[in-house]
This record gives C-alpha cells, sequence and structure tokens, in this order.
C-alpha cells in the first residue's frame, strides 16, 4: 500500500490509519520534495504544475520495484497518482481517492468550489502574508470546532514548508483541471467523499465518481477535508470493506 499526502501536510498524517495495514501488506510512505523530511532541493521549475510530483510518484514505484499497488492519495495526490498510473497501470491494482477534486475552479457547468478570483486571492494571500495564510487554510480544510488541535497541527506543517515551495504546490494544486483523465481510468477505485468538505464539496465527489468507470462513491460522516486525520476509524473502515 503506498500511501501519498495532500498539500502542505507529510508523511505524518497518515499515522492513525497506515499502521492498521502494516501486518497484511508492505506500507510505504514518504514527503513529497519541499514537504515533510525531504532531502531533495526542490526546482520550482518542475514543480509549476503537477507533473513534476508524478515523475516522482513514478520514480519510486519504479525504483523499489513496486507491484501490485494499492494507492491511497488524499486530496490532491489523488489526481497526482491517477496520473501515475497513466504511465505504469501494470504496477497498480487499486486506487483509493480520499476528499479527492480534479479541478478547483468553476468551468462552465462544473463546479469545483472556486472562482479564479477566489484562486487568485488565495495565492496573493500566501505570499503577502503567509503565517496568516495558513492559519486560515488550516481552518478551512479542518472546518471542525471539535478538533482544534488538528487545526492547529495542519496551521504548523504549512508554517514548516518554505513559501516558496508552498506557493508553488499551492499553485500547481489550485490552477490544475485533469478532468479529462477521469473516463479513462480503469482500475478499481474507491471514492472518500466527506460530507461536509468546504475544498472538495460532495458535487465534486459525484463528479469524479460519474466520470470514473466502475468506481464507488463512500460517504463518510466527517466534518472537513482530512478525514484520516479527524475521523481515522471511519477511513479505515472504508478501505477495508473495498480492499
Amino acid at each position: 500500500m503506498l500511501f501519498a499526502h495532500g498539500f502542505g501536510c507529510d508523511q505524518e498524517m497518515w499515522r492513525h490509519v497506515a499502521p492498521h495495514f502494516e501486518d497484511r501488506y508492505r506500507v510505504i510512505l514518504f514527503d513529497y520534495v519541499g514537504s515533510g523530511r525531504s532531502k531533495r532541493r526542490f526546482r520550482r521549475s518542475k514543480y509549476q504544475n503537477l507533473s513534476g510530483y508524478v515523475d516522482d510518484l513514478v520514480e519510486i514505484c519504479t525504483t523499489l520495484d513496486l507491484r501490485d499497488i494499492i494507492f491511497v492519495g488524499h486530496s490532491v495526490s489523488a489526481m497526482i497518482g491517477l496520473l501515475a498510473v497513466q504511465q505504469i497501470a501494470d504496477r497498480f491494482t487499486k486506487t483509493i481517492l480520499i476528499s479527492p477534486s480534479p479541478c478547483y475552479l468553476n468551468v462552465g457547468e462544473y463546479l469545483g468550489g472556486f472562482e479564479r478570483k477566489e484562486i487568485d486571492q488565495l495565492l496573493d494571500s500566501l505570499e503577502s502574508n503567509y503565517q496568516g495564510w495558513s492559519d486560515q487554510m488550516a481552518s478551512l480544510l479542518m472546518y471542525d470546532a471539535a478538533h482544534p488541535e488538528l487545526t492547529q497541527e495542519l496551521s504548523q506543517s504549512f508554517c514548516r514548508m518554505d513559501p516558496t515551495v508552498a506557493y508553488t504546490f499551492a499553485t500547481a494544486t489550485f490552477l490544475a483541471d485533469h478532468r479529462s483523465i477521469l473516463p479513462g481510468h480503469a482500475i478499481p477505485t474507491l471514492i472518500l467523499q466527506n460530507k461536509q468538505d468546504r475544498i472538495a464539496a460532495e458535487v465534486v465527489g459525484e463528479y469524479t465518481s460519474e466520470q470514473i468507470p466502475g468506481s464507488q462513491l463512500v460517504y463518510l460522516d466527517n466534518i472537513g477535508h482530512c478525514p484520516h486525520l479527524s475521523s481515522p476509524q471511519l477511513t479505515i473502515d472504508a478501505i477495508e470493506n473495498f480492499l
């Protein structure tokens, strides 16, 4: 099982979920370049869009010669995972997408949740006041007053990132549009959708499920964008039922 964290996070975010599967699977955790304890030099030119992160994920799979991969991707990593599958599909057996969004922008009749002006304001705020942006984004992601410690953890995780790295990754995340790859994804897929998610609303999860042939959509009774942190047992149970 290969677990891929979302924007602004690191592999520690899987600490409540990944250990549950270690008795049956080889569990692989990693940090994207610029996140967590990654030691590789961040090159802005490589990571201007998601292709740089996709290349790194493919490299992990091929270098470790991973086979029969069950991929678990949170948030933007859901699309990074699907893009990696396009390159090395024979190495994957299942994909599990937690809080995915193929496009965060409202485009025509598609409702991704944000107008372009809102994304531009978000990115401007990141550049001008990174600490304030980190607090605001953490609150937006968790959206759960019952877990202030998790909101604080996310904010601290954002603050550990270099602002240049954060701006580049955020731009690549929030301006991406990968709706076109969904219909061609032929690997059995589980989509975990939160009932209250201000980043990837229910309509986004439903669209993603409708576009990926044969995918399963499971609603979690979870508030916020990070069920593996705020509702780990619900997340584990849903994954177990799929496996």
